[in-house]
């Protein structure tokens, strides 16, 4: 499961690493980043493939179109890479409406007995990657039209696997493309996805604040300084 990420960059930092830009508009009236504690429900500039040169603010929790409550988006917030073609909340979205969810870090929580202990995971080859996702058009009974998301997990890389057993579809940036190419039949696109590489993974301990949504500030993604508290400040 990835329940928590982070953009801390800014919105021409963004347009620089994807080549594509906002809409004028969106950053009049939203004006997301930086996040530092992305949550399901926060609306995050996306790229889809009906739009990839331009960001588009969604909502995070895939809402499927035929969805009766927006309340459905909650448990929709993440599809398993192995499973998306037989979901019906999904199966359609990854035959046609594919899309990269910007990222510069993700966090997840190792369990031991009943200690959680939440890890910062990040890339050293990308300080602004992209996961594989699938978006949706979701009309609420007033006739507003909601945009929603949700973030492909898969079996985490080795090195990771001793926090959590899930871990985001990270995107190298060959893959970016292809994987917005509708052309691309869906058992061929989620086949080119594999664990990102180790040696290019890191991940540390950070504080506890992390599990709170309403805490978001830069000191949630420096490394825990108590020795007592850290395992190690870089792990790989």
């Amino acid at each position: 499961m990835c329940g928590r990420s982070s953009l801390t960059k800014s919105e021409k930092e963004l347009e620089a690493r994807f080549k594509a830009t906002f809409y004028s508009e969106d950053l009049e009236k939203y004006n997301p980043l930086p996040n530092y504690n992305v949550a399901p429900t926060h609306v995050m500039p996306i790229l889809s493939n009906a739009d990839p040169n331009h960001f588009v603010p969604m909502r995070w929790g895939l809402i499927p179109y035929w969805a009766k409550d927006i309340k459905v988006g909650y448990k929709m917030i993440n599809a398993r890479k192995e499973t998306v073609l037989e979901k019906a909340a999904f199966k359609q979205s990854v035959a046609r409406r594919r899309c990269l969810v910007p990222m510069d870090g993700y966090y997840e929580w190792k369990k031991e007995g009943s200690r959680k202990t939440p890890y910062r995971i990040i890339l050293t080859n990308q300080e602004i990657f992209s996961v594989a996702g699938l978006w949706e058009n979701w009309k609420t009974p007033d006739g507003q039209m909601i945009q929603s998301y949700t973030v492909l997990t898969q079996t985490p890389s080795p090195s990771l696997a001793h926090i959590h057993d899930r871990m985001p579809a990270i995107l190298t940036h060959d893959q970016e493309q292809a994987w917005l190419d509708m052309e691309i039949p869906p058992k061929d696109a989620l086949a080119m996805i594999n664990p990102y590489p180790d040696d290019l993974l890191q991940a540390y301990i950070i504080s506890s604040r992390i599990g709170k949504v309403t805490e978001n500030d830069a000191e949630l993604i420096k490394p825990k300084s108590n020795p007592t508290d850290l395992e190690q400040s870089t792990l790989f």
